[in-house]
C-alpha cells in the first residue's frame, strides 16, 4: 500500500505542555491522556473532539513537576488549548496544567518550551501554623506537609527552622 503524497497527510501542532502537582502525586502518560480525551469530549463535543485528535507523544512526570507533548491537527490549536485548560485533575490527583507554547515539530517543541527545568526542588523543615513541619521549596513556595496532605505556601507563610 502506497504513502499518500505529502499535501495530502495530515498536518500536525504541537503543544507543550508544563505539569504541576503535590509531591506525593502519581501521574503517568496513560492517565494524562485519559484526561486529554474526557476534556475535549466534555467541552468540543464528539465531533469536535475528533477534529483536535488530542494525542500525548511525550510525557515526563516527576517530584511533582512534569512535561508533555501533545499532538493535534493544524487549525484545532485553540479549540485543544481550552480543552487542556479544563483538565483540573489526573487519575484524583489535583493538578495545574499551562501550555508553554506550540510548535511546528516535536524537536522544536522540546527545545523551545520544554527540557529546562526552571525550579530547584529541596526538601526542608519549616515552620508553618507554630509547628515545625516538613516542605518541599519551590522557588519562593512550599509544599507543606501536613498530617495527610499538602498546603501550599510563600515564603511570606513559613519560616526555615
Amino acid at each position: 500500500m502506497k504513502h499518500l503524497p505529502k499535501h495530502l497527510q495530515p498536518r500536525w501542532r504541537y503543544l507543550a505542555v508544563g505539569l504541576e502537582a503535590w509531591p506525593d502525586a502519581s501521574i503517568d502518560r496513560r492517565g494524562f491522556q485519559r484526561e486529554c480525551w474526557y476534556a475535549g469530549q466534555n467541552l468540543l463535543g464528539d465531533p469536535g473532539s475528533a477534529r483536535a485528535d488530542l494525542t500525548v507523544v511525550r510525557f515526563d512526570f516527576t517530584d511533582g513537576v512534569g512535561e508533555a507533548i501533545v499532538r493535534v491537527r493544524r487549525g484545532e490549536t485553540e479549540p485543544a488549548r481550552a480543552a487542556i485548560a479544563c483538565i483540573d485533575a489526573v487519575d484524583g490527583a489535583p493538578v495545574g496544567i499551562r501550555v508553554r507554547g506550540i510548535s511546528g515539530t516535536i524537536r522544536a517543541a522540546e527545545e523551545n518550551y520544554l527540557g529546562r527545568r526552571g525550579q530547584v526542588t529541596e526538601e526542608r523543615n519549616v515552620v508553618f501554623g507554630n509547628e515545625e513541619r516538613v516542605a518541599v521549596l519551590r522557588n519562593g513556595s512550599a509544599d507543606v506537609r501536613l498530617d495527610e496532605a499538602f498546603a501550599g505556601a510563600t515564603d511570606l507563610d513559613y519560616d526555615l527552622a
